[in-house]
């Protein structure tokens, strides 16, 4: 107990370190859909993690592929034991910039929080992980069991290249557990401890009828692709949200009974909810504990964007020569994002849209972990220790390469994290709270002791 507390208490005196090191990890664009600042943020990041006694070179498959930043500490104490990170340096762009408070690469701390891009995602979470890690080799000269990092730029560009990353240096990454690369805290302070990620389809689907666009009186002889796209749409889904496609739902895997006993315990407040985002209603009515079991388990298609025609101020009658509209799938365990997107096909031609070409933009399949693996009793007893509490969740709503890493390493994946859940992840004036990141880093610092000591399997 003695040294435990040294360990916690080298956290609190460190918190200055910790807040530098994230604002210069802020300071650094590396947006991925545009490629700036990837390069040198990896740089960055592997810099980082050598001035914090972790071992790490920068991994690549060639040009225009965002690195993968790899960390390393080997345990005198407990060679035959391996925990893995995953997290990623890349952010989502900054726009609409009009509605930063803040300059989103500032870093900017007001008060209990730290604001600009990559504050919570990911950066915030990755400095988590980093400085646990060092507060055990400063106060121990050790860790407590081997420590790997894989740190990739491309996360937020749907990790197009992860699997070639795993299948390359699999013997590299390999490992007893994974901690995944974020997690959620209520407002309760409660950690959310993750056992699962949805999947996403994510396709574009677009339309071309003329050699450009015509004014619009000749719109009684000349078709719309505009039309022909909203026509289109109305087949793949009803208004109460379900998905119309045929065979759709065949390999949905059903709740089971102990997963429904982990969602009912789960506490989500639909007024507060309803409140933040500010919406009177659910997609189809649903009450409390429907919203709870859509959220972990159900399939979704969703309209991310339209682009057709002018949209700008005024007035511009126009016949648009050409429509688009990205569409993003949730799925859900069991479902296969390459036979989704065949049934999706099949389903255009079947209703009469053979004109309208697709263009797959991502696929990653779902992933959840049972909640009886070793590493989940783990890192519940870790945040329960550090927080006071916990909230077990069977699965984020969002998506992650997740599936990759579960079925390439054959290691459980768990998420456990700093992000106050209404952080503004992906949204203008994203901020991380700096309590929050106090109290992870502490609980990933317990976590590393408690996994060293913990059997492989149940």
């Amino acid at each position: 107990m003695k040294t435990r507390n040294k360990l916690l208490s080298y956290v609190d005196k460190n918190m200055p370190n910790l807040l530098s090191d994230l604002q210069k990890l802020i300071h650094q664009p590396s947006i991925s859909a545009t490629n700036e600042g990837i390069d040198e943020c990896a740089i960055l990041v592997s810099k980082m993690l050598k001035k914090s006694g972790i071992e790490s070179e920068i991994l690549s498959l060639g040009k225009n592929i965002a690195p993968v930043v790899y960390g390393e500490v080997k345990s005198k104490k407990n060679p035959n034991k391996t925990l893995l990170f995953y997290n990623h340096y890349d952010v989502q762009p900054v726009e609409p910039l009009e509605l930063w408070e803040h300059s989103p690469f500032s870093g900017k701390i007001v008060g209990n929080k730290i604001f600009g891009r990559g504050a919570s995602d990911d950066k915030g979470e990755l400095i988590t992980r980093i400085k646990a890690v060092e507060s055990h080799l400063k106060i121990h000269g050790d860790v407590p069991c081997n420590i790997k990092f894989i740190i990739e730029g491309e996360e937020e560009n749907g990790s197009q290249h992860i699997d070639q990353y795993l299948k390359k240096f699999k013997k590299k990454f390999s490992c007893d557990a994974v901690i995944w690369e974020f997690g959620y805290i209520d407002t309760k302070n409660r950690p959310i401890v993750g056992l699962g990620m949805k999947g996403l389809l994510y396709v574009e689907l677009s339309v071309k009828e003329s050699v450009r666009d015509v004014h619009s009186s000749f719109a009684v002889i000349i078709k719309n692709p505009a039309w022909r796209l909203i026509d289109a749409l109305k087949t793949l889904r009803s208004s109460d949200g379900k998905i119309l496609i045929n065979g759709w739902h065949d390999d949905v895997l059903p709740l089971t009974k102990n997963d429904l006993d982990i969602l009912k315990k789960e506490p989500f407040n639909s007024n507060d909810f309803k409140k933040e985002y500010g919406v009177k209603d659910f997609v189809g009515g649903k009450n409390n504990l429907e919203a709870k079991k859509a959220l972990v388990s159900g399939p979704t298609c969703n309209i991310a964007g339209i682009d057709s025609g002018y949209t700008g101020d005024g007035a511009k009658t126009v016949l648009p020569s050409k429509a688009r509209v990205k569409i993003d799938f949730r799925l859900v365990p069991n479902m296969d994002p390459k036979k989704q997107a065949t049934l999706l096909r099949k389903h255009l031609k079947n209703n009469g849209f053979n004109d309208i070409e697709i263009t797959i933009l991502n696929a990653e399949a779902a992933a959840r972990i049972s909640p009886n693996e070793s590493i989940v009793k783990v890192t519940c007893e870790s945040a329960k220790e550090i927080f006071g509490d916990y909230v077990l969740n069977l699965s984020n709503a969002g998506t992650g390469p997740m599936h990759s890493f579960v079925h390439a390493l054959n290691a459980p994946c768990i998420s456990i994290g700093s992000s106050y859940i209404f952080c503004g992840m992906h949204s203008p004036n994203e901020f991380a709270k700096i309590d929050l990141l106090k109290k992870t880093t502490k609980c990933i610092c317990v976590l590393l002791e408690n996994f060293s000591r913990s059997k492989n399997k149940n």
